[in-house]
């Protein structure tokens, strides 16, 4: 760990109440709609069905709000970056409408939530920049600008932006809000209770059986029979539309540190240049501002994760002065290869199963937006912007071949190169406290983790959800995925899917 960098722990998740337990089922259960995964896709989407007088269960593998949505940078806002000109320019500009309607009316419904609940979870009005700081980039932001507004936000091009640097231009749009997700969720848990919803936690779901009804059935044996199920996991868990084929993995980092109110810079930013740097405050303590910096996104299991801290930690440093950093975390989203999330119906003969995922960084209205669209195709109502986002869609297969490749070719380098026997090199013996290596040991691919203490802890090397090779974070101590994104922790429990079973124990002494 390096100090510098401060605890390796969700500031979120550190400073929201613990919630209350939702233990497991002891028996099984039969509800009309079952929602798997309570992030925040899961849990408004279950919320917004509760609301229409439907019985609903949700059932969390981990603790609520405490997966993705625990880890986010929870910026609430429909300027994503550079998606209104992509979508302008790949589809059409009736789609960038629907996409911009879509978002815009998800911010808005949560703050309808937040005043109707009355959550206490540090709301604040602000506006939203995408900015570059090099002037290559300046006609792609005009491009953004023009397209957004056409899509009905309102946008404008900008050349100060507030930050403590000079930027080259930016997209700025008012009227978007950022605030605490994990309050907000446990908020949205609690009246989920109080409308008589059901919530489990420690949960996970291991098999899926369609029809009329639907059962799904947990690790411990429980069933729950639903008229309509609902996988909102982040990275489907069932992948029965081969949806992982159009899904890219992808982390950030984060980083937090307080700093003096006057150097607020008043909004939410960021640029896709040098790996993504993005921008915001929080309220915090003592009339001070928590910064908090996200960026350097690489692939699960493909880089070394400590150097990117420090890289990050350097650039927030160089722009905002010496900082104590109190909090860093990582946030892990799936770019889908179109750039529009995946939510609707899970596959082609889908009748009463849906899925809910795809974000590519934009999880808040993006999962506000999912639970009111699936709430809705539940009830057999279909939004305008229900084609927009429907996984089934075909249109844009040409358009996103490339993206589809390059992904495609990236997964198949992991199943065929991971085969090699010369992936694995190194020793046992070369591993030192706290890091960890795949080594070849009786012929087999092994996970090999040295604990603090000098204990060694071996696993199988392959993902459970499809087999490539895991790699090790040490910087967080996880064997990562870098096919679809299943993390296990150092004795192969699994920390985040896909994979629904975990890393198969190894003895040494082969």
């Amino acid at each position: 760990m390096n100090e510098q960098t401060g605890e390796q722990r969700s500031y979120w998740i550190e400073t929201a109440p613990p919630g209350i337990p939702h233990p497991p089922p002891t028996a099984d259960v039969t509800v009309d709609v079952a929602v798997v995964g309570a992030g925040i896709a899961g849990l408004s989407t279950a919320w917004e069905v509760a609301r229409s007088g439907r019985s609903v269960a949700v059932l969390e593998a981990g603790r609520i709000a405490a997966g993705v949505t625990g880890h986010t940078t929870a910026k609430l806002t429909a300027l994503h970056t550079l998606i209104y000109d992509r979508l302008r320019r790949t589809r059409d500009i009736e789609a960038a409408k629907l996409y911009g309607r879509s978002q815009t009316e998800a911010v808005r419904h949560a703050a309808e939530i937040v005043e109707e609940l009355g959550i206490d979870c540090d709301w604040e009005d602000t506006a939203a920049f995408t900015y570059a700081q090099d002037t290559k980039g300046v006609g792609e932001l005009k491009a953004e600008a023009e397209a957004a507004r056409a899509a009905g936000l309102p946008a404008e091009f900008v050349t100060e932006a507030g930050l403590p640097f000079p930027v080259a231009g930016a997209v700025r749009v008012t009227e978007q809000a950022q605030f605490h997700p994990r309050k907000y969720l446990l908020a949205l848990a609690d009246d989920l209770i109080r409308q008589g919803a059901t919530l489990y936690e420690h949960t996970r779901v291991v098999g899926l059986k369609e029809g009329e009804p639907c059962r799904l059935t947990t690790e411990a044996g429980t069933t729950v029979t639903a008229t309509d199920v609902v996988v909102a996991t982040h990275y489907p868990v069932f992948d029965r539309a081969l949806l992982f084929t159009r899904l890219s993995p992808r982390r950030e980092l984060v980083l937090a540190a307080p700093i003096p109110a006057a150097l607020d810079p008043h909004g939410m930013f960021i640029t896709p240049e040098q790996g993504t740097r993005s921008v915001r405050t929080a309220p915090y303590r003592d009339g001070q501002r928590l910064l908090i910096v996200t960026g350097e996104h690489f692939t699960p299991g493909t880089s070394d994760v400590e150097e990117r801290f420090g890289r990050l930690a350097d650039w927030a440093t160089r722009h905002f002065g010496e900082l104590a950093f109190t909090n860093r975390w990582a946030t892990q989203d799936n770019d889908p290869t179109d750039s529009v999330p995946l939510v609707g119906p899970l596959h082609l003969g889908s009748r009463h199963t849906y899925v809910a995922t795809g974000f590519g960084g934009w999880g808040m209205s993006g999962g506000i937006m999912a639970g009111r669209l699936l709430a809705d195709l539940i009830a057999g109502r279909r939004p305008p912007w229900s084609d927009l986002y429907d996984p089934r869609r075909v249109r844009s297969a040409v358009r996103e071949a490339s993206a589809f490749l390059k992904h495609q070719a990236q997964v198949a380098r992991h199943f065929v190169g991971d085969r090699l026997p010369s992936v694995a090199g190194g020793s046992v013996d070369s591993i030192a406290p706290g890091d960890g290596a795949v080594v070849r040991l009786g012929g087999r691919h092994c996970a090999v983790h040295r604990d603090t203490d000098g204990q060694l802890h071996a696993v199988d090397a392959r993902c459970t959800h499809l087999g490539c090779l895991v790699a090790f974070n040490r910087a967080e101590r996880a064997w990562e995925c870098p096919c679809h994104g299943s993390r296990f922790d150092p004795a192969g429990e699994i920390v985040q899917g896909p994979a629904t079973r975990p890393l198969e124990k190894r003895s040494l002494d082969t």
